[in-house]
């Protein structure tokens, strides 16, 4: 059913339960991972514009996104399955937006992300990769939350 199964990647324990979905999924289903990390967004500020020489810090950046996608591409392998990772480096436009361009042009037959379930204004405040991936995508997206969901506050119209 999924072939090509896109994984969005940063290293964190909410990042690995996802990627840890991903191999069960690609492994049951015969699929490839593509294992992708974003560099990240706030450095989108031209050096030229801001009059700091960036350079050292991208190439921090770039070191350790590779050292994150070797990471998840050890595991991928340990477990049997064909994956090979990606570090997108167009800075300018949030994460999600680079994982649903990416998801469209290698095409994708999911995604699957891991989520913090940030809810109110901590979403606002941090902003959310995983939802805009969700609203966005053109194809599946399989969620996958890596913390503990809140209870909801109850609602008139709960059936229970």
């Amino acid at each position: 059913m999924y072939k090509r199964i896109l994984v969005p990647f940063d290293g964190s324990p909410t990042a690995k339960l996802g990627l840890s979905e991903a191999i069960k999924l690609a492994k049951e289903q015969g699929a490839t991972l593509r294992i992708v990390h974003v560099l990240n967004e706030w450095l989108a500020v031209s050096p030229d514009a801001s009059g700091a020489d960036l350079g050292p810090v991208v190439e921090g950046l770039r070191a350790a996104g590779e050292a994150i996608l070797d990471e998840a591409d050890k595991a991928a392998r340990a477990a049997g399955v064909d994956a090979h990772t990606v570090l997108v480096e167009e800075m300018g436009d949030p994460a999600g937006v680079q994982i649903v361009r990416d998801a469209r042009e290698w095409p994708a037959d999911l995604i699957v992300c891991g989520t913090h379930g940030r809810r109110g204004v901590r979403r606002l405040l941090l902003g959310s990769d995983a939802e805009y991936v969700v609203r966005h995508s053109p194809m599946p997206v399989l969620t996958v939350r890596g913390e503990a969901a809140p209870e909801e506050p109850s609602s008139p119209l709960t059936v229970g």
